[in-house]
């Protein structure tokens, strides 16, 4: 495969940078808007601090899925760095559920940009430490990818509207 590893997805949402910001931040506005369509969240633990961690627990129905991000860097409100991966219920880095040859760790970087009181939003991923089966995995997932977290911004944007 010849195209890049990286995945880069943006989006503008109606409403101010703060605003989007603090929406990935704070666990009361994370739980109601983030993951897949269908699934719930539960925050185990929410330390958003070069550092810390996002711990949370996806359910839907039977299915339970266990993730965690580690924080790298928070400046409030441009930009937010975290390495997210799968894990279990302990926060111990495990495989994917539903393919094991993704990556066991994925940098994600989000810049927030102020624009006429609209924010674009831009995610940058890519895997870390990846071996090349995994790289492989990562890039043919991202139509996959580009379609999931469209559906989760949605499910923010929907939230937001909500709380106007």
């Amino acid at each position: 495969m010849s195209e890049t590893v990286e995945l880069v997805i943006t989006r503008t949402f109606n409403a101010p940078r703060e605003l989007v910001f603090e929406m990935f931040t704070h666990s009361e506005h994370l739980k109601h808007w983030w993951g897949p369509t269908g699934w719930t969240l539960e925050v185990i633990q929410l330390d958003a601090r070069p550092g810390g961690c996002f711990h949370f627990r996806m359910r839907a129905d039977e299915n339970v899925m266990w993730s965690k991000f580690i924080y790298r860097e928070i400046s409030t409100p441009e930009k937010l760095v975290y390495v997210s991966s799968f894990c279990d219920e302990e926060g111990n880095i495990t495989r994917a559920p539903f393919i094991q040859t993704l990556p066991l760790e994925i940098l994600n970087t989000f810049t927030f940009e102020e624009q006429n009181g609209n924010t674009m939003l831009t995610l940058r991923t890519m895997p870390l430490s990846a071996t090349e089966e995994e790289l492989e995995t990562f890039k043919s997932m991202h139509d996959g990818m580009q379609q999931g977290f469209g559906a989760t911004f949605d499910q923010l944007e929907q939230y937001m509207a909500a709380k106007e």
